[in-house]
């Protein structure tokens, strides 16, 4: 058995992580979509159904979330440290996490796009969805 035969039982073949990190970023970028049209809107309604469906995008990124962390445990060998996929899978669910209460939070203080500090934040979100939108 040669040195390239034992490096290839230590590297890792599943891809698994790759694709669920794609769901997830997919995921993050959907609710910044969502977070902008919620800003954007004024009618009390329309931001409310806005709001759930933020809720059940949010809900579907705990779950890809979750699905890491099992296959955290289930993968011996992994394509990165461990404590980084853990690391970047938390984070990512926190931002949709963050994403989430900002709407709620929204809602209960009776926010509308003409406040002055809803115009700038929406200008800031703007300005984070282009940026992840060109990488």
């Amino acid at each position: 058995m040669g040195f390239n035969s034992i490096l290839q039982l230590f590297t890792p073949k599943d891809r698994v992580f790759y694709s669920l990190f794609e769901e997830v970023a997919d995921s993050v970028g959907k609710m910044g979509k969502l977070m902008k049209e919620f800003a954007a809107e004024s009618d009390a309604d329309k931001r409310t159904s806005i709001l759930s469906r933020m809720e059940d995008q949010e809900h579907i990124n705990d779950d890809l979330t979750h699905r890491i962390f099992t296959e955290l445990g289930r993968n011996f060998i992994t394509p990165f440290d461990r404590e980084d996929i853990h690391y970047l899978a938390s984070a990512l669910d926190d931002i949709c996490d963050y994403i989430y209460a900002t709407g709620k939070r929204s809602i209960s203080i009776r926010s509308t796009p003409t406040i002055p500090a809803s115009r700038k934040w929406r200008t800031l979100s703007n300005r984070a969805q282009d940026r992840y939108r060109s990488r």
